[in-house]
């Protein structure tokens, strides 16, 4: 499954309902290769170097399943009076979403208008990611 309009509703829509009683919100949304919806929140612990990104939880569940992770987004917003926004995945969720493969698809917001995205690759969002260099040594050496 590719990254669509109905993913990004489904962060949205989890974001709304775990964070109903507080005007910050946000989560994420994967699709898995079987057309699974997956959704989950960040955790917030008062030792702020043991919280975890919205998409961990998804990601969590997707490996634990077995399945592949195809398309993955995440929204935020600071009020509940502005709409929400697209974050990029964070460096560390690049690297647990980069298992299933550099053509996994993130959501990325537009330059002009973060509550807008795009469909973007890992390989476009991290065209030096450091894995590239030792895949392509291992794929010459069988060849």
């Amino acid at each position: 499954m590719r990254l669509d309009q109905r993913l990004v509703d489904a962060a949205i829509a989890q974001a709304l309902a775990r964070f109903s009683q507080r005007s910050d919100a946000g989560a994420a949304a994967l699709y898995t290769n079987d057309g699974r919806i997956l959704t989950s929140v960040c955790f917030e612990s008062p030792n702020e170097s043991a919280n975890l990104c919205h998409e961990t939880g998804a990601i969590c569940e997707a490996y634990r399943l077995g399945l592949r992770v195809t398309a993955s987004v995440c929204v935020s917003r600071g009020t509940s009076a502005e709409p929400f926004i697209i974050l990029s995945p964070c460096g560390i969720c690049q690297e647990r979403l980069a298992i299933w493969g550099l053509d996994v698809e993130v959501g990325v917001p537009l330059d002009t208008d973060p509550t807008r995205w795009l469909a973007k690759s890992l390989r476009e969002v991290q065209p030096y990611y450091w894995y590239k260099a030792i895949d392509d040594i291992a794929e010459k050496q069988i060849n």
